[in-house]
């Protein structure tokens, strides 16, 4: 059953089929997949003992393996369709990857520069200092800027 699988997805390069069949189905076609990346007569033989049909052999090693070339794997994706209306059973689309593999950059976090002079130090200091003393007045000022509604009120006078 599985031979009959791989060969019509590796044939239509897209099957729908249950769950269950395309979670089995997945390893399998990645394996015929990295033989035909491999390219030589033995991993050629290897898919032909698995896949009955020469003519998807053939597609598998001339067209499908060089588009994934520079793919270390993840040929396939598996994406949920439903259920299906006769017995309820779960549907999946098993499909080949066609978008290009874009590699990641790794971003080396930034260091901060330690003071490369004793004077440097002092000035970081100082710079500190000013800030701790703006900051007080500031709150003052927010403070006299706010009035309590309740100091206003003529009721509270009595």
């Amino acid at each position: 059953m599985f031979r009959n699988l791989v060969t019509s997805f590796l044939q239509h390069e897209k099957i729908t089929t249950t769950d269950s069949k395309a979670k089995e189905l997945r390893p399998i076609a990645e394996k015929m997949i990295t033989l035909g990346k491999r390219g030589d007569l033995h991993a050629r033989r290897l898919a032909s003992a698995y896949i009955r049909d020469s003519k998807v052999v053939a597609k598998l090693f001339d067209t499908i393996a060089p588009r994934f070339k520079e793919r270390p794997g993840g040929y396939t994706r598996i994406v949920k369709l439903g259920i299906r209306p006769g017995d309820n059973a779960p549907l999946s689309i098993i499909q080949l990857v066609e978008e290009e593999l874009a590699k990641k950059e790794v971003k080396k976090p930034a260091k901060k520069a330690a003071p490369k002079t004793a004077k440097a130090a002092p000035k970081a200091k100082l710079a500190e200092e000013v800030k701790a003393e703006e900051a007080p007045a500031a709150e003052e000022v927010v403070k006299s800027a706010v009035k309590d509604p309740a100091d206003e009120c003529e009721a509270s006078a009595d």
